[in-house]
């Protein structure tokens, strides 16, 4: 774990070119909220500048892999991360917070966590996630399948099956302006429930109040963990950053955005 001691060491020895280096972020799209306060705060303390760019963490992670000019890598997940750094194109993986699955449904829809397998499994009811393999929200959701299925034999392959993967994927429909993708598909009455990080659907609720978070069960429950890394060539603002994050700071901007911290 970095120690804060460490970053204010850092930052009382940062020269003034230093402070006004561009740290070029690529971060999930679920982080944009709490990266871009932490951003603000650390541009205020530092004068360096960030840059982000925010999307599906799998998709950055190829970007980052084939070359795109990044400096900090924040995922949603710690294996893409790691991957970078097992290829020797990042430094080590700190896990800098922890996010969960939650369940956002429309508006009338009768569902707790509860029955919130078997209004997924029902046939008239539409089921949205993300894509797996480039959204670890869909990694995580395809789990909450899989532990359905110890729970009620053939739901792993059902739900697979019906699952709607509406966001993350490169032709994934983009949302108005100020709209969140998950609230927006289910304010279109493209699904009736979306699996969605907790921190996705309060967003989400904030701008259609009536749409519905439930929490899924202990039996079905998914835990997210967060990577951060600095690639490889990154300038000295890049590990500055990275520890801001880490900083109390930084964990209380998350908190406030409704992470877990990664301590």
């Amino acid at each position: 774990m970095i120690r804060e001691g460490a970053f204010l060491l850092a930052m009382i020895a940062m020269t003034e070119p230093a402070a006004a280096d561009t740290v070029h972020l690529y971060a999930a799209g679920s982080l944009k909220g709490a990266l871009t306060d932490i951003a603000k705060a650390f541009e205020a303390a530092t004068g360096s500048k960030v840059e982000p760019t925010y999307g599906p963490s799998g998709l950055l992670k190829n970007e980052i892999a084939n070359g795109a000019k990044a400096d900090v890598f924040a995922s949603a997940n710690m294996e893409h991360p790691r991957t970078l750094r097992d290829e020797k194109k990042s430094g080590p993986v700190i896990r800098f917070a922890r996010n969960r699955l939650c369940a956002l449904a429309r508006p009338g829809l009768e569902l707790d966590s509860a029955s919130l397998l078997e209004r997924m499994l029902d046939p008239n009811v539409k089921l949205g996630t993300s894509t797996p393999k480039v959204d670890p929200s869909g990694d995580y959701a395809f789990e909450v399948f899989r532990k359905a299925e110890a729970i009620k034999p053939g739901a792993q392959a059902a739900l697979e099956k019906k699952a709607l993967q509406l966001t993350g994927g490169a032709a994934s429909a983009t949302p108005p302006a100020g709209r969140t993708v998950y609230g927006w598909h289910v304010a279109e009455g493209r699904v009736d429930i979306f699996l969605t990080y907790c921190t996705n659907a309060q967003a989400a609720q904030k701008e259609a109040s009536a749409q519905q978070i439930v929490p899924l069960p202990a039996s079905l429950a998914v835990g997210a963990d967060y990577g951060v890394t600095v690639i490889a060539g990154a300038p000295a603002s890049a590990q500055r950053f990275m520890e801001f994050i880490m900083s109390s700071q930084g964990q209380q901007i998350l908190t406030d955005h409704g992470f877990a911290t990664g301590k």
